[in-house]
């Protein structure tokens, strides 16, 4: 017919080419440097409630050990403040000698209760003589703690290189000279008398 529609042509269907056959694992054996670094990845703790329980044991783990040490003076797990052979010096030095210092403390709380006690007695004179005895604990403290620790350095640069004295050593050595021994830490580790030089050689010989 004239007016007729011209059908149009169906389309190709191009069959699916099939799928090679995939032989073995399917992906690229990994080389060695890559399966080594696989292993040393460290594990991933996916449980946050987990993971803080580790990090809180591990915490507590090293405070433990940090007290046992400072109560024994195990060197391994001491502060950084107080490692090292001169570090151990200088408290060996101090510990085994007398210090005024270890006094000051239970002076000075009585000698301030005394003031306290005079100046609401409205003693005058008495309160002054009182807090002129305070002040001179202070200093007498303070000056031979000072003495200690020049006397601590002195020796030590017998026995160790320059070089190998950890700075702020003789200020470790005055602060715990003006600490009363039982409360000192690291604890005490040798009596009265019991000089850390008699240990060791000096240097050049």
């Amino acid at each position: 017919m004239l007016f007729r529609k011209k059908t149009s042509p169906e389309p190709e269907v191009t069959p699916p080419v099939p799928a090679e056959p995939v032989h073995g694992k399917g992906r690229a054996t990994p080389t060695r440097k890559e399966a080594q670094a696989a292993r040393h990845r460290p594990l991933v703790v996916d449980d946050r409630k987990a993971a803080k329980e580790a990090q809180r044991a591990a915490r507590n783990e090293a405070y433990a050990k940090q007290q046992h040490a400072l109560q024994h003076g195990v060197e391994k797990y001491l502060p950084p403040r107080d490692k090292g052979p001169v570090r151990k010096f200088a408290r060996d030095f101090i510990d085994a000698g007398f210090n005024f210092g270890e006094m000051f403390m239970p002076m000075a709380l009585g000698l301030m209760g005394v003031v306290l006690i005079f100046g609401l007695m409205q003693q005058a004179q008495l309160y002054a003589y009182t807090t002129m005895a305070m002040y001179a604990v202070i200093f007498i403290g303070l000056g031979h703690a000072a003495l200690e620790s020049w006397r601590m350095m002195w020796a030590a640069k017998k026995y160790f290189p320059e070089e190998e004295i950890p700075k702020w050593t003789r200020f470790y050595a005055f602060q715990r000279a003006f600490q009363v021994r039982r409360w000192r830490l690291p604890k005490p580790q040798v009596r009265r008398g019991e000089w850390p030089q008699e240990k060791l050689t000096p240097l050049g010989e």
